[in-house]
């Protein structure tokens, strides 16, 4: 990996400005998902997690870029927390009145599993933080990148990626690659593993594209002719 980032770090500025540019446009596409919602007027069919994922994810990106001193990545995820947040108001004002304590519950977990990781941040040993708070962020990631496979099971019954949000996984992988490459400037191992699994399972998602395209399922068999 050495090689690699000796060879790339003249253009350091330029993998960072570009992981910034499509990571934020990666942060709109949750405009996609609030649209829908907002056209069929509740959310049903939907959920709240993905927002509330990416909103804590982000906020832990921002101490997890402090740590490396690194701006743009303080930057941009500021730039998804607003939006994150803004996503999280607007998905709960199209739930119905039943479900919004639900909704409520879940923003409580998130936001007491973010108060106790940033607490535990500021009282760890500085020698084992970086690592471990990495660990939580790296498997943070794969949850949220890998949460469109939780519907597997129905992809491959009905032979269609029909719920799959394609705009949203094919800019994941983009984002996924460009934050390698930066990863591999920085020599941040964690950075390195968490894209490039990220990268790995906005792949087999892509794939599945391929052997299935959106909205064509596997035609009923014909009822069996009657015999005379």
């Amino acid at each position: 990996m050495d090689s690699i980032a000796v060879a790339l770090q003249p253009y350091k500025d330029t993998v960072g400005l570009t992981a910034a540019i499509v990571t934020v446009v990666q942060f709109f596409s949750g405009v996609l998902a609030l649209n829908e919602i907002r056209r069929q007027g509740n959310t049903k069919g939907f959920s709240v997690l993905p927002f509330l994922g990416c909103t804590v994810f982000c906020l832990l990106n921002i101490q997890f870029g402090q740590m490396l001193r690194d701006d743009g990545m303080i930057g941009v995820n500021f730039i998804g927390l607003a939006l994150n947040l803004l996503y999280v108001c607007g998905f709960y004002m199209y739930t119905d009145g039943p479900q919004k304590t639900a909704v409520w519950g879940l923003i409580g977990l998130a936001g007491a599993f973010t108060v106790g990781v940033l607490s535990y941040v500021q009282y760890e040993d500085p020698k084992l933080v970086e690592f471990r708070f990495g660990v939580i962020l790296t498997g943070l990631l794969w949850t949220l990148v890998g949460m469109p496979l939780l519907g597997l099971s129905d992809i491959l019954k009905n032979k269609s990626t029909e719920g799959l949000p394609f705009p949203i996984i094919f800019l994941g992988a983009v984002v996924s690659f460009c934050w390698l490459l930066y990863g591999i400037i920085l020599r941040s191992n964690f950075l390195v593993v968490q894209n490039l699994m990220a990268l790995a399972l906005s792949a087999v998602q892509l794939s599945l594209f391929i052997i299935f395209p959106s909205g064509v399922a596997k035609p009923p068999p014909s009822p069996a002719k009657k015999r005379n």
